[in-house]
């Protein structure tokens, strides 16, 4: 019998399955600057010289990291691909950044189809809650490289802001108002240690309903990260905003003071009790025995983004969030200092 690809592992025809199926719902996302449709070498997309008079490109490169084991173990596929955009277009939004396009890259041993559909379901999803065309991607089939089920997901985005309105920190002085914007949970990071936890150490089953929570631990756990482009921009519309911080891995101890520059002499004073700290995060410590300064260092403790804001207009843009349909909170103050965060108080429970 002569040697085929088929034979080897990768089956072409599978994969135009596929591509068949992406089509139409990639379509579903595009917008008038895309140019090219699914399956082209390569996608192009236009910019509006009218409305940016002096555009900057701003990228980001992610992945969702080993929460993609918890969609393994619940072979349930459908939520990773949402995670996968929110953690691209939320870090360009740090910039004051618009999304223009979105690419994702699906690669794995034996390919299926309607895992793969799933998957990239939840990438539209995610590109339609983030008002962003996802005009293109790459699947691939590697036999013997992934176990049997498994696959892994990156992605890529592009967005365009005038550079007159680059958000960079620099214009953040003392006095200024930290807003944090509630997280719908672990969001895509500090996996590897909740992993530990609630599997390794406690031996729980993702279909163990926990009273905490109100809900499986696995429903809990494949929770999506929320995106928070439309509201942001909607924000940025009428309010000035100084600085923006998405808090991914490295929690708000690490990632809040990356708004600043290095150089600059002023502290984040972050007053916890301030809002309520998502029960999740709550339930591990306990069941960890993790400290405070562990569980802020690695997790979002219920902030997916922190917005610095002159006190003036901190009232009205609380209020506009929450008309969005954000949760969102006054959580602290800039200060003179070294560069870093100080928290005070303590937590409060959602």
């Amino acid at each position: 019998m002569p040697l085929t690809y088929k034979k080897s592992g990768v089956d072409i025809s599978t994969g135009n399955a596929l591509v068949d199926i992406i089509r139409p719902l990639a379509r579903s996302t595009f917008k008038r600057h895309v140019m090219t449709d699914i399956g082209s070498f390569g996608a192009l997309c236009s910019v509006d010289t009218k409305k940016y008079k002096n555009p900057v490109l701003v990228s980001s490169t992610d992945g969702v990291g080993t929460k993609l084991k918890v969609a393994f173990m619940a072979d349930r596929h459908d939520t990773v691909g949402i995670d996968l955009v929110a953690m691209c277009v939320n870090d360009i939004l740090t910039s004051g950044a618009r999304p223009l396009f979105f690419l994702d890259y699906f690669a794995t041993g034996r390919l299926s189809t309607r895992q793969g559909a799933d998957v990239i379901r939840g990438i539209v999803e995610g590109c339609k809650m983030a008002d962003c065309p996802l005009i293109g991607g790459e699947t691939a089939e590697m036999p013997g490289f992934y176990d049997k089920g498994e696959y892994d997901l990156s992605g890529f985005t592009v967005g365009i802001v005038d550079r007159g309105n680059i958000i960079n920190g620099s214009a953040i002085k003392e006095g200024d108002v930290l807003i944090g914007l509630a997280s719908s949970g672990i969001h895509s990071n500090g996996y590897s240690l909740a992993r530990k936890l609630f599997f390794d150490m406690k031996k729980y089953g993702l279909k163990k309903r926990i009273r905490e929570l109100g809900c499986t631990l696995g429903e809990e756990l494949l929770r999506p990260t929320r995106i928070y482009v439309k509201s942001i921009l909607n924000v940025l519309m009428k309010y000035r905003v100084k600085g923006i911080a998405h808090i991914t891995g490295g929690g708000l101890t690490e990632n809040v003071p990356r708004i600043l520059s290095p150089r600059a002499r002023l502290k984040f004073v972050i007053e916890r009790g301030r809002w309520p700290v998502h029960p999740v995060f709550r339930l591990m410590q306990s069941l960890g025995s993790i400290s405070d300064s562990e569980m802020y260092r690695t997790f979002n403790m219920g902030i997916g983004m922190v917005l610095v804001v002159p006190s003036s207009d901190s009232g009205s843009i609380l209020k506009r969030l929450k008309r969005l349909g954000e949760e969102a909170y006054v959580i602290g103050r800039m200060a003179k200092g070294i560069r870093g965060v100080e928290y005070v108080g303590e937590d409060s429970e959602k």
